[in-house]
């Protein structure tokens, strides 16, 4: 109801014309049940032309699935599911507290193909406590060999009030070296690469035709309406934050009242964003939207702060544009540091 609710009052924020992508995610939303599924579509059917959307994804739990839940999703709109499988080793599962182990995420992959499934990804995780290369390569090669249409791989980072990062500081767990985690990334860009797989984004890969049209949209700057506890919407010059707190969340809907916080970039921020999220793709920066957006001043900026890391191999020039190379990724938050104004 309180979804139902908020679609209503905000939907004039987005050209519903516009509409191509929808991205059911954040949470564990494989914890809804079959008929709340169907709700949610009847809601957004309601206000949307379903029809008109390219990408429909929905993020699971490997013990989540079942062959009747994945019939479920196989009948709905949804034309794409993200599984969040994070390793293929069981001592590693175990040690992050997920709740499934690799032979469950097997078998839910494979539950997922039978029922219809043609698009899937799979999430991984690197530099995990103790992890070691041989333990991550065989990760890599498990993912491989399901051959998902696309796999996302993450350098696990320790997240404020996380049980890993309270494990850390009470010296119960060491992070990975930052020498170990360069050789993992490298493993998985020339194995996935070697694959067939597109190497579209920092932590992204796709078989040809496969990328994420709703993760491609954000990090381009399409505007996009974030709905429910914690959601994030982004006009391209507002951002519009809900509270985290669920019961807060309906409580402040159900009265009709915002249920967000707003914040209105400036064009100092706006560039500093272009930069990190553009930066991050295959593409990287196109330095002619930069002068169009943000005038010459500040495109002369970029040039003369990318001039010495295209010197030294970490950027490259494609056409008009500014690239990450393989060596530029492994330091990209310092590149983008420099760049920013």
């Amino acid at each position: 109801m309180a979804l139902a609710l908020e679609l209503k009052s905000r939907i004039s924020e987005i050209d519903l014309s516009r509409v191509r992508t929808i991205y059911i995610g954040g949470g564990t939303p494989s914890q809804l049940t079959p008929s709340q599924l169907t709700q949610l579509f009847d809601i957004l059917g309601k206000n949307i032309n379903l029809s008109q959307c390219e990408e429909i994804t929905i993020e699971v739990n490997p013990d989540d699935i079942t062959p009747e839940y994945a019939a479920h999703i196989a009948q709905l709109p949804i034309n794409r599911v993200s599984m969040g499988v994070q390793s293929f080793n069981d001592r590693l599962l175990s040690l992050i507290e997920r709740r499934h182990d690799a032979e469950r995420a097997i078998l839910s992959y494979n539950i997922l193909r039978e029922a219809g499934i043609k698009n899937i990804s799979i999430d991984l995780m690197f530099s995990l406590p103790t992890q070691t290369i041989v333990e991550w390569e065989s990760s890599v090669d498990m993912a491989l060999s399901l051959a998902p249409q696309h796999i996302s791989a993450y350098d696990l980072s320790y997240e404020e009030g996380s049980v890993l990062t309270r494990k850390m500081r009470k010296g119960e767990i060491t992070p990975c070296n930052e020498e170990s985690s360069a050789k993992m990334y490298n493993l998985l860009v020339d194995k996935l690469s070697d694959a067939g797989y597109e190497h579209y984004e920092i932590s992204n890969f796709a078989l040809p035709n496969y990328r994420s049209k709703h993760n491609s949209g954000y990090w381009k700057g399409t505007p996009y309406l974030g709905l429910g506890a914690s959601a994030h919407s982004f006009d391209g010059s507002v951002r519009r934050a809900n509270v985290a707190d669920t019961k807060l969340y309906i409580k402040k809907v159900m009265a009709g009242e915002n249920a967000y916080e707003v914040e209105e970039l400036s064009d100092i921020q706006k560039y500093n964003e272009t930069i990190f999220t553009r930066l991050r793709t295959s593409e990287g920066i196109n330095k002619q939207y930069i002068k169009e957006a943000f005038g010459d001043n500040t495109l002369q900026h970029l040039i003369k702060e990318s001039a010495s890391y295209i010197a030294d191999g970490s950027l490259k020039e494609v056409g008009d544009n500014i690239v990450l190379t393989r060596k530029g990724i492994l330091i990209s938050d310092a590149i983008c540091c420099d760049l920013f104004l």
